[in-house]
């Protein structure tokens, strides 16, 4: 049994709500379980290639300027674009501070177990560590 089924929206006044908006990372979820051997494949290119050690990928549903598309919504007829980047490209283009660099790699996660995804939606962005499945 669901919770909603427990405890049911009720309108106490009788005026219809809005509907909730449904979070949007639902989907994330739903799109970076799909997404997620390509994603790491592109992580392990970054790391054997020397390009980086930290591997960052861009989710986003509108146009950024940030790292390079590796996965599109629209060709994918899914809800999120896959960017991906590095921690120099963040700290060069001012998103990471560079006194926040060691911060930041303080809490940044094995690029082989996690994908370090960088969330950006309308009401603003974040980081988000996410397993890629096994």
């Amino acid at each position: 049994m669901d919770i909603e089924e427990l405890l049911p929206l009720q309108d106490p006044e009788g005026k219809s709500e809005e509907k909730k908006k449904i979070s949007p990372l639902l989907s994330l979820e739903k799109d970076l379980e799909l997404y997620s051997d390509s994603i790491k494949e592109v992580s392990i290119a970054i790391l054997n290639e020397g390009i980086s050690t930290h591997p960052i990928f861009v989710a986003h549903q509108h146009t950024v300027s940030i790292g390079e598309m590796i996965l599109d919504k629209t060709e994918l007829n899914t809800d999120w674009t896959i960017q991906a980047s590095t921690l120099d490209e963040f700290v060069q283009k001012g998103i990471i501070n560079p006194e926040k660099k060691a911060l930041f790699l303080k809490s940044y996660k094995k690029p082989q177990e996690f994908m370090c995804v960088f969330v950006i939606v309308p009401e603003g962005a974040n980081f988000i560590y996410y397993p890629y499945k096994k």
